[in-house]
């Protein structure tokens, strides 16, 4: 049985990066992802101004020690990147004693398919997809 998870979109933020009392380093941050939406008839439909309307979907990602490090030092919030890992769940009580679920994924290998809008070659930045700044995550 196998658990593996592919995923390519935008980070929606800068990694936040932290150690364990033990001395691991992990970077998480959130990964967009977007698709075309479809109305009732499974046909995809434009906005008001004649782009393909996208439902986005918010992934947790986590990195542990080197990559962690890499991801902490080069990745910053916009740039396009392919995660693979695996799914894990966690199930904890909050303080309030409600029992609460997450997801998130545990990442084995991150490539960058875009510059950081800080480094790299001169105009970089103009090539940078636009986020939904105003999506939670």
């Amino acid at each position: 049985m196998t658990n593996i998870v592919i995923l390519v979109g935008n980070l929606g933020n800068d990694p936040a990066v932290r150690s364990t009392d033990g001395g691991t380093d992990i970077a998480t941050f959130s990964l967009g992802t977007s698709r075309p939406k479809r109305d009732s008839e499974g046909k995809t439909y434009k906005d008001a101004s004649g782009f393909t309307a996208k439902d986005t979907e918010w992934h947790r990602i986590t990195c542990f020690n080197g990559l962690g490090r890499i991801i902490a030092q080069h990745a910053t919030k916009g740039m396009l990147v392919s995660v693979r890992g695996r799914l894990h769940y966690t199930r904890w009580t909050d303080r309030e004693g409600i029992e609460r679920f997450g997801s998130e994924v545990i990442a084995d290998e991150v490539q960058f398919l875009s510059r950081s809008r800080q480094g790299g070659a001169e105009g970089a930045a103009d090539t940078q997809p636009d986020l939904d700044d105003d999506v939670p995550f």
